[in-house]
């Protein structure tokens, strides 16, 4: 009997801590109230309303990261360009999945950087501090910045012991700051273990102070704001495959260095050493978004806003192929397929029944909650057929029927087209060259988007003119300016990963 006692108080566990005070005040208490009455009056607590109504509670032990920037990320409004569940598009921990497996952090925690990285690849400006690099009256500036806005937030990485709290590291927002006790407000995401609670400045600084022993830096604070630029349309990179660091420091440091080369004397010759060297597994790095939905929401009909969307995809596929870097990539590529020159393969598959099993599984599987695991998922068939309506010209769709064990998801992509005249069947011998991004394209999109000084090294003056002249991005058309400035801005962010990357594979915080 004392045995069966025993098991059952192991099992029962926590419910709820007791939030030490001093130095925390509740948030709910008499006290806490007080501070946030006088807060709103001095116009410190404009940030609170937006964060509080996206609050969130982290759905494991060492995803308060996660949590908070989940929470941060929907309180800004920021689309994350895919949906979470059904047709909604909305920020979840679950879909912070762009630098590292969810299940890695689930077992092992996450860094400060790697956040930061997270932050950058759901499209948030981020601006981030470690507390050697900064002074708490710098952190004190920033803290009122945004508390006096609601057009960004600050998300601290601190060790729970400088507020003689259980646990260590933990990362939560900052809901507002009471000018006239220097407090900050706690939005513990942790909410099953502490409630928001209100905090002297100095202490959270003294939290954020204390070096992570699994990293050996410092933490500190990061600023969440909207963007000035808009997410690519067309174009993007995947930092989620696991050969990415290799690639990024061959684009940003091998190829400029190769380039310098005496033998590089002409266009040719220049996309030559580029390509020639890439890694075999390059196509996994630069993608084309796809526009996935489900056949069960939208049946044959085309929204206004979906139509708009292929319409600006079409349009910056038309302006990429008209620039004369791709004329070059092309009658390059070409030469290289009929030469048989040493060319590895790039990984890009431009048939698009084989493009479309697999962005179906990917779509499947995100309205089933399951993105990151393709097992159990196959692509039973995939039809390709034109939509048309009310006199618009024509939509590539191409349907899938996805099946994983005795269920099956309808699903369709919307596809972008170069063609005049598209040819729409149910053959898998159709021809689909130019109806999507093809090699050409996403290759052209990527040399584009390459630093300027990556071709500073070319040392005859003749052919450095002629190529800066090729990727210069200042008479291109806005909207593929855009999609390389979006991926320009990428680039710089795995860099900045590379550079960090002991500190961001580490383990990290848990609450």
């Amino acid at each position: 009997m004392e045995n069966e006692r025993k098991k059952k108080v192991a099992m029962v566990g926590f419910y709820k801590r007791s939030l030490p005070s001093p130095p925390a005040i509740d948030f709910t208490s008499s006290e806490g109230k007080k501070l946030f009455i006088e807060a709103i009056q001095n116009g410190t607590m404009e940030g609170f309303y937006r964060l509080i109504s996206n609050f969130q509670t982290q759905s494991e032990p060492a995803y308060c990261g996660l949590a908070s920037l989940s929470m941060v990320l929907n309180a800004l409004a920021i689309d994350p360009g895919r949906k979470w569940k059904g047709p909604w598009r909305w920020f979840d921990e679950s879909m912070l999945d762009c630098c590292e497996s969810l299940e890695n952090v689930r077992t092992r925690g996450i860094s400060f950087g790697k956040v930061v990285c997270f932050a950058h690849c759901a499209g948030a400006k981020v601006e981030a501090f470690r507390t050697s690099h900064t002074t708490i009256d710098e952190f004190r500036k920033h803290v009122i910045t945004c508390s006096t806005s609601d057009n960004c937030h600050v998300i601290s990485s601190y060790h729970r012991s400088a507020l003689k709290q259980t646990g260590t590291g933990h990362f939560s927002p900052i809901g507002g700051y009471h000018a006239g006790r220097d407090m900050a407000l706690i939005l513990d995401v942790a909410r099953f273990k502490y409630p928001p609670h209100w905090v002297p400045l100095s202490n959270l600084w003294e939290g954020m102070n204390i070096i992570d022993d699994t990293t050996g830096q410092h933490r500190g604070f990061m600023l969440i704001s909207t963007p000035h630029r808009e997410p690519g349309l067309l174009y993007t990179l995947s930092c989620k495959h696991e050969s990415w660091v290799s690639i990024a420091k061959y684009i940003m440091e091998d190829v400029p260095l190769l380039l310098k080369s005496e033998g590089v004397n002409d266009i040719q010759k220049v996309l030559s050493v580029v390509f020639s060297s890439l890694p075999s597994n390059f196509g996994e790095f630069i993608k084309w978004i796809a526009e996935v939905r489900s056949q069960e929401d939208f049946g044959q009909i085309l929204s206004t806003e979906e139509k708009a969307r292929v319409a600006m995809k079409e349009e910056i596929l038309k302006q990429v192929q008209e620039t004369g870097l791709f004329r070059q990539v092309a009658a390059f590529l070409s030469s290289a397929n009929s030469c048989c020159r040493n060319l590895p393969p790039l990984g890009f598959e431009d048939n698009l029944p084989n493009i479309a099993a697999t962005v179906c599984c990917q779509g499947a599987e995100i309205w089933a909650g399951k993105y990151g695991s393709l097992n159990g998922y196959c692509c039973r068939e995939t039809c390709v057929k034109c939509l048309k309506a009310n006199g618009d010209k024509a939509v590539t769709v191409v349907s899938g029927t996805v099946v994983n064990g005795k269920c099956q998801q309808g699903v369709d992509i919307l596809v972008p087209s170069s063609q005049t005249k598209q040819s729409c069947s149910c053959s898998a011998s159709s021809n689909y060259i130019g109806m999507l991004p093809a090699s050409n394209d996403v290759l052209t999109a990527l040399l584009l988007a390459l630093p300027p000084e990556t071709w500073s090294g070319i040392k005859d003056k003749k052919l450095l003119q002629e190529i800066s002249s090729l990727v210069s991005t200042e008479k291109l058309p806005t909207l593929v300016q855009e999609e390389v400035l979006h991926l320009r801005d990428q680039l710089h962010l795995l860099k900045r990963c590379q550079e960090n990357k002991i500190d961001e594979n580490l383990g990290a915080p848990l609450s």
